[in-house]
């Protein structure tokens, strides 16, 4: 399908029939999140991929028992750094190091950037690295539509409790959004023969 029809295929699937995503399929949407675009390519945020049925089940009374959680193959949750800080900041230098053979001191330019950061509030920091998220979650939505396997972006969850049960505070995230992929329920799902509603093209563009 070219991209149009994907995006006219795919819409937030209700329920789900709990058949695996192929390996291979998640694979290629794993790896668009991972390729998505992302400023100064930083990507402050980190995706944690979850198909057991056991921490699934744990999930889904903290999502406000939405039907997807355990319905679907696999949920990931992507989850933003909790702060912007320099030791952060230096691993992804010495990344750029390494992968295009520059020496660190090169950089220096590009470090120059992240000190307006390191002023910004850890909670400013959080809400731009959020908003990085989301992108990489755009990004896996069409990437979920190209291999033809659905995705429900959700917000309808207890943050602070998804980061207790993972552990995240630990490791500097917070969750801001879940994606559980699958496969629509047709039998089920009271979305999936309604048509797909979007504001008409004269109200949604402004043209100067």
């Amino acid at each position: 399908m070219d991209i149009l029809s994907l995006l006219n295929w795919r819409y937030a699937a209700k329920r789900m029939t709990g058949k695996k995503v192929p390996q291979e399929k998640l694979e290629v949407i794993l790896e668009s999140i991972r390729m998505s675009a992302s400023s100064i390519g930083l990507q402050p945020y980190r995706v944690i991929v979850i198909d057991d049925k056991a921490l699934l089940e744990k999930i889904k009374p903290i999502a406000n028992n939405q039907a997807q959680i355990t319905e679907a193959s696999h949920l990931l949750v992507f989850a933003a750094w909790t702060n912007v800080t320099e030791p952060l900041v230096e691993h992804y230098l010495s990344l750029i190091a390494k992968e295009r053979n520059v020496s660190l001191e090169s950089l220096d330019p590009m470090r120059g950037y992240f000190t307006g950061l390191y002023k910004n509030t850890p909670e400013q920091n959080f809400n731009w690295a959020a908003r990085q998220a989301y992108i990489a979650l755009g990004t896996g939505l069409i990437a979920a539509a190209s291999q033809e396997v659905d995705a429900t972006p959700m917000e309808g969850f207890d943050a602070n409790a998804l980061d207790q049960i993972l552990g995240l505070p630990e490791k500097g995230l917070k969750s801001v959004t879940i994606l559980p992929l699958g496969y629509r329920d047709t039998a089920h799902d009271w979305l999936v023969k309604l048509p797909k509603v979007r504001t008409p093209k004269q109200e949604f563009f402004f043209s100067y």
